[in-house]
């Protein structure tokens, strides 16, 4: 019976994680039937950018507080807990305003890199910078959020953390269609302005996820305060060790987990320039640029619903790889992977056949669905090189070599950015489609060489 509440806590989770990717995909089609693939693209340089930094801000420590707190609750030492809670809240704190403070000055450089200020046909440099400062301010909260909800789940708590994404989401979403409806529609204001408003969500989004996390904590305060009076003296260990070890596992799943948005945002930043250089204008340029990110969310639906499918069978394999059951592991190995092509294989000839059709039917008529339809019909596959990356890197998870998968990732997107400025000067904006390819490829094949080759030295050693 004790497992119910965490079986059902999960569940809440998982179904809240689904409930927030599918509101953060369907407000894009309303949102850019009003802005259009310009304020789209000027939506996404702010927006790259800041899902880096705010990794980078967390640094997997919500993970980490989730693992301490869980330990040192099942060992009954809540003095423990607190003082991982307060030190992990005061990091969070400094980290996020050094992350915001950081964004915040870098928004003229990154706006640079992807504007043109002699062209004057798309966005402007003070309109790029305007929305990554904008946004930047999102980073003084969400650090903290993502470590509140950490600490409910170091209880087995699932509930305060789903109930919190889900209004997170809701009120991100919600700041973004009306707010943009607002400007565009009542005030009469610029698209600049309307996606300013947008970008902004993310502050609106985060403190609404933190009220709730507050009134899940206040409600529990009572129960909290009878746990400091029954627990054992707190353990003598420092913060340094505390968190050493588990920053040392947390770190290289953070990076894996940045794969896709860095590959993404490899393409924002580049792309423009590339496509001018072989004779585009800006706004082009930029409408191209638009229309590869709305296609990757398009090809990121199957993704999702590949890898949730296949992370049930990872933990089987943690227990496999423990056990030194060899044929299991294996038998996981090549179960997982083989799934992964059978759900992803069919969706992707089925966006290929079906590009423009389905494209027109998400984002409507204005935006350019021959385009749209045609870096679909070539982006399609990719689904099979994410999905499985994301399960192997999640299997080396598994048997401990999570770090080696850094490097693969590492090495395919310094590929991905050099092909870039290789590729598309020849075969235009399909040149960063196939240097995607290659990048991903590159990564997914280190990956399954690297499970083969420690999977198979244990099948060795176990029949040895």
């Amino acid at each position: 019976m004790k497992g119910s509440p965490f079986i059902r806590g999960t569940l809440f989770l998982t179904m809240s994680t689904m409930i927030s990717k599918m509101l953060g995909f369907v407000y894009v089609i309303p949102f850019t039937a009003m802005v259009g693939t310009s304020g789209y693209v000027l939506y996404t340089y702010a927006y790259r950018p800041y899902t880096i930094m705010l990794s980078i801000a967390t640094m997997g420590l919500p993970l980490a507080v989730s693992k301490m707190v869980s330990k040192y609750n099942q060992l009954g030492d809540y003095h423990t807990v607190k003082r991982v809670l307060r030190s992990g809240v005061v990091f969070m704190i400094c980290m996020g305003i050094l992350s915001f403070l950081l964004l915040y000055m870098l928004a003229p450089m990154l706006a640079a890199l992807v504007i043109d200020n002699g062209d004057g046909t798309g966005n402007s440099v003070q309109a790029v910078t305007y929305n990554i400062q904008i946004v930047s301010f999102a980073l003084l909260l969400v650090p903290v959020m993502s470590l509140l909800r950490g600490f409910f789940q170091g209880f087995q708590s699932m509930g305060p953390s789903a109930a919190s994404v889900v209004v997170e989401q809701l009120f991100r979403v919600l700041t973004i269609l009306i707010g943009t409806l607002a400007v565009i529609r009542i005030y009469k204001e610029t698209t600049s302005m309307a996606v300013g408003v947008a970008t902004f969500g993310a502050f609106i989004g985060a403190g609404a996820g933190i009220g709730v996390l507050l009134f899940f904590y206040m409600k529990r305060r009572p129960y909290l305060k009878m746990k400091e009076k029954t627990s054992i003296p707190a353990a003598n260990v420092s913060f340094f060790k505390l968190y050493k070890e588990l920053f040392t596992y947390s770190i290289p799943f953070v990076i894996v987990g940045l794969s896709i948005p860095m590959y993404q945002t490899a393409d924002t930043f580049t792309i423009n320039q590339l496509l001018m250089n072989i004779g585009y204008q800006q706004a082009e340029a930029e409408k191209v640029n638009a229309i590869i990110g709305l296609v990757q969310m398009i090809v990121l639906i199957p993704v999702s619903l590949a890898t949730a499918f296949s992370m049930s069978l990872v933990p089987e394999m943690t227990k496999a790889f423990t056990a030194g059951n060899y044929e299991l592991l294996y038998k996981h190995f090549t179960r997982t992977n083989l799934f992964v092509v059978m759900v992803t294989l069919p969706a992707a000839l089925g966006m290929m056949l079906l590009a423009e059709p389905v494209y027109t039917l998400l984002f409507g008529v204005k935006n350019d669905p021959l385009l749209g339809g045609e870096v679909l019909r070539y982006y399609a596959s990719s689904c099979i090189l994410f999905s499985l990356f994301s399960v192997t890197a999640a299997m080396l998870q598994g048997i401990n070599q999570q770090r080696k998968t850094v490097i693969g990732l590492l090495i395919g997107l310094t590929l991905k950015v050099i092909l870039n400025g290789l590729l598309i000067p020849h075969f235009d904006y399909v040149g960063s489609i196939i240097a995607t390819y290659c990048g991903y490829t590159f990564s997914v094949l280190f990956n399954l060489w690297l499970l083969y080759r420690h999977i198979g030295k244990y099948m060795e050693n176990g029949k040895g």
